[in-house]
């Protein structure tokens, strides 16, 4: 008897162990008090202005905000983490806000989104409105038909999707249709072959894989020739950085945090 709990104590030592480890993994990329570590990227103003203060935290959560705005005038921004990731688990909590400023693109109201595997903030042209990137397209509702959130879209790239090249620039998940106001658990995960899974609130919405730039892309083909260019025409993009999108309508985000894959 002495021996068998002496055995569920060394078991139980072991699992506190494992537990603290794997939780001393994750990484918080935001402080909660401040942008320390994040570069924004604004049309028109250089990487690292945060132009109009677009970027913001309040209330403990990083927030795109528009009060220093009259109008958008497709002032598109992103807001980069300083640390390109390759492979890894990032976790996050959104809430779109209201309201979008009043000439917000019809398709950009309650429209953010989490880009990655993406160029850096200083490799942008000065009024380059996306990075070439992923984009784990974020949505809220816009009246009352259906409007799923945690979209594909591929800004300057190219990806399998269901065994196949992407067809179009977004494409539609299985995600639930998510009222304005409301905290929404997002997680992706790129794992160390390269497939790329999309999480909302804990279900699966998107599983693809074999990201590489595409000089065809109708959105962003010369950013993308640029950087084929650049590269020496390599095409495979296997790693990139991070970065959250204002694209019009104010959204928050907050609980951010990596963790790195081997």
């Amino acid at each position: 008897m002495t021996q068998n709990r002496a055995m569920l104590g060394v078991v139980l030592a072991m699992a506190c162990v494992t537990s603290a480890t794997a939780a001393e993994r994750w990484k918080p990329l935001f402080d909660g008090k401040t942008l320390n570590g994040w570069t924004p990227k604004i049309v028109g103003s250089p990487a690292g202005e945060n132009a109009r203060d677009t970027f913001i935290v309040k209330d403990g959560a990083i927030t795109v905000s528009y009060a220093g705005y009259d109008r958008f005038q497709n002032r598109f921004g992103h807001l980069f983490y300083k640390t390109p990731f390759k492979a890894y688990r990032l976790r996050l909590k959104y809430k779109v806000l209201e309201p979008p400023l009043p000439d917000t693109p019809g398709w950009a109201r309650s429209n953010s989104g989490v880009m990655f595997h993406s160029q850096s903030p200083e490799s942008m042209g000065l009024n380059q409105p996306f990075p070439v990137s992923v984009e784990f397209q974020i949505l809220g509702a816009d009246g009352p038909g259906p409007r799923p959130t945690g979209n594909l879209c591929t800004p300057g790239v190219s990806v399998t999707l269901n065994g196949t090249k992407q067809p179009v620039h977004c494409s539609n998940s299985t995600g639930p249709t998510i009222p304005n106001g409301t905290w929404v658990d997002l997680e992706l995960e790129v794992s160390p072959k390269g497939v790329i899974t999309e999480k909302i609130n804990g279900a699966v919405v998107h599983t693809y894989s074999d990201v590489a730039l595409d000089p065809a892309d109708p959105m962003a083909a010369a950013d993308a020739k640029r950087l084929i260019e650049a590269r020496g025409g390599k095409l495979p993009v296997t790693e990139g950085y991070i970065a959250l999108q204002s694209e019009g309508h104010p959204i928050a985000f907050k609980d951010i945090e990596v963790l790195v894959l081997k």
